[in-house]
């Protein structure tokens, strides 16, 4: 570790003695150090200025500013927490005391001792906050609030602006703080699918504004050094070329669906998961679409364009290919893109209201709006830079590596319907079933989820409600346990359209029912029988039992569609809790509020 001299205030023995020390410190004795440093004499590129005797009453009168922050997070698939946590290591290197936790965890009681508070949320569903902001959201929300006049707060908005409800629990958190009176230490911003850029200047909007706030300071001061030469860690911003080694169809001949089942390595990369994770790819358009697209714009597919704020350059074709989404439409982006078609009938239907644009946007894509409003008067350019950057789509990992070292493995479900008169298909659902091979690579990243996790205690029981693309994790759940030897109890709801063609990974499930992996198996196949029947009717047929089972303390997890199977899932639990143990609608939803605060009700949906 070697200190950078250019335009030091130090001489050379100063920079020898610090080049000894600096190498000693742990890492709590640096952030001390940088603490006691900001608090001193500020230090200037040509030299140490003298700071003026300051009269003693005027010393104490002044009110000393807090360097504790606080940094609450509201997360469904860790997005939201990753950043809240490097907020937190960001604010210790500069010298601050960073707490971070998740809203859950936090004693909403202690909120009136809080000075400076960092809000990082996503939205959920239709505006929703995500499941462990639920309670911290309805307390702030509440009567109980307290008054906030001395609390200096910031929000960092999480979203997908394809939903009307855009960063709204966000917006809310943002507004009821200025109500009870805080003030805001920086605006509040809202962040797309593509949250990096935005994330990092927020934050360093928020250390300015903290910064100004201790006594009028500038920004702590740090010293610049080396550090050597490291492996390549992949992540988000820097994803894993990863080789496919199997890509298999689940379901059987006459299916009404197609399920892949994706096994990839994760040689060479470093990378690690646990049960519960997911995993982001980013895909590629498809070419029939990107070339249907290019003739629809007269483009020439060579010109090269600038896709990102780096000055990286592509050829058009290459863009549209892997740089950008094409296939969801957004209000913003029908607004950017009135500018450039001067079509009266799109400027009418934006003034139309929010239903009709609803309307509109629904199942159309890029190619639909340059058909209805063009031709397009813009540049290429011009093109690209309205265009979001292509959103990593996450599945839940469907392995645990225990079981499959360096190597990850996911379940897939094919998308593909019809609307407005054309064929439509999941951007990287259909890559996968259609153009992706054995050999083949996908850029891929591991992301974190604290929010979906195997209870700590192997032998802990445990529900899981998994139909469809939702038994994914189920299967890593069953392969963990499996490998540590885990002895609690576990049972699983799973339910699909046909037995016969569509029990994904069945003879793996007979298997752990058979060596007692797996306790107990409910399924639902909701096309054999005159009657649909799904996976919370199977709960309810076991109402008995399963309120027995969260009794002796089991976790239950719920992963799938939110909207509907999630939802109903949720409501089941609840009439079953309320008839099982003789309660009240309002009972036992505190019942099921109190499982979720201690981690014993959670989903991974979507």
């Amino acid at each position: 570790m070697q200190l950078q001299v250019t335009n030091s205030p130090f001489n050379q023995e100063q920079v020898d003695l610090l080049n000894r020390l600096l190498p000693t410190l742990t890492e709590s004795q640096k952030v001390w150090l940088c603490g006691y440093l900001a608090a001193s004499q500020p230090v200037t590129t040509t030299g140490v200025e003298q700071t003026p005797e300051i009269p003693t009453e005027q010393v104490e009168q002044a009110k000393p500013i807090s360097k504790d922050i606080t940094i609450l997070y509201g997360s469904q698939t860790g997005n939201a927490q990753g950043l809240a946590e490097n907020a937190g290591k960001t604010l210790e290197g500069r010298g601050f005391n960073a707490t971070v936790s998740s809203m859950n965890d936090f004693k909403p009681n202690s909120l009136k001792k809080v000075e400076n508070l960092l809000i990082v949320v996503s939205t959920h569903g239709e505006g929703d906050p995500p499941d462990n902001a639920l309670s911290f959201h309805e307390f702030l929300h509440g009567r109980r609030a307290p008054k906030l006049d001395e609390l200096r707060y910031s929000v960092l908005a999480l979203g997908d602006s394809s939903y009307e409800f855009y960063c709204q629990t966000g917006k809310e958190f943002d507004e009821r703080l200025e109500e009870l009176g805080g003030t805001r230490l920086y605006s509040r911003v809202d962040c797309d699918l593509d949250f990096e850029e935005p994330a990092a200047e927020w934050l360093e909007g928020v250390i300015n504004g903290l910064s100004k706030a201790q006594s009028g300071s500038s920004p702590t001061s740090t010293i610049a050094v080396t550090q050597p030469a490291s492996e390549t860690i992949y992540s988000r911003t820097n994803p894993f070329r990863a080789e496919v080694l199997e890509n298999i169809n689940l379901n059987g001949r006459g299916s009404n669906k197609e399920t892949r089942h994706l096994e990839l390595s994760l040689e060479g990369s470093g990378l690690t998961y646990k049960p519960g994770d997911s995993l982001g790819i980013y895909p590629e358009n498809d070419p029939e679409l990107v070339d249907r697209l290019l003739d629809e714009l007269k483009f020439d597919s060579s010109e090269n364009v600038t896709v990102n704020k780096q000055g990286d350059v592509r050829p058009l074709r290459e863009a549209l290919l892997s740089n950008v989404e094409i296939t969801v439409l957004t209000k913003p982006l029908l607004e950017q893109a009135a500018k450039r078609l001067a079509n009266d009938a799109l400027q009418e239907l934006l003034s139309s209201g929010e239903k009709v644009i609803k309307e509109y946007i629904y199942g159309r894509d890029l190619l639909d709006l340059i058909n209805d409003f063009g031709p397009w008067k813009g540049t290429a350019q011009e093109l690209i830079s309205m265009l979001r950057k292509m959103p990593a789509r996450l599945y839940s990992i469907a392995s645990s590596l225990e079981a499959n070292p360096e190597e990850v493995h996911l379940t897939i479900g094919a998308v593909r319907f019809e609307a407005h008169g054309r064929e439509r298909n999941g951007v990287c659902s259909i890559l996968t079933a259609e153009r992706i091979k054995p050999g083949d690579t996908l850029p891929i990243f591991i992301q974190s989820n604290q929010n979906f996790k195997l209870p700590e205690n192997p032998d802990t029981p445990i529900i899981m409600v998994g139909p469809g693309t939702g038994i994914a994790p189920f299967r890593s759940f069953m392969q963990e346990r499996e490998e540590i030897g885990a002895e609690g109890k576990s049972w699983l709801f799973f339910g699909d359209q046909h037995f016969v063609t569509d029990f994904l990974y069945q003879t793996e499930w007979q298997k752990w029912i058979k060596d007692g992996v797996l306790t107990k198996m409910d399924v639902a196949f909701s096309r054999d029988t005159e009657e649909k029947v799904y996976v919370q009717h199977r709960m309810r047929e076991q109402s008995n039992e399963l309120f027995n089972w969260l009794q002796e303390g089991a976790v239950f997890y719920v992963c799938g569609d939110e909207k509907h199977m999630a939802h109903d899932v949720h409501e089941t639990l609840i009439e079953i809790i309320q008839t099982e143990g003789n309660m009240n609608r309002e009972k036992a939803e505190a019942y099921v509020a109190d499982m979720q605060q201690q981690k014993r009700y959670q989903r991974d949906v979507y």
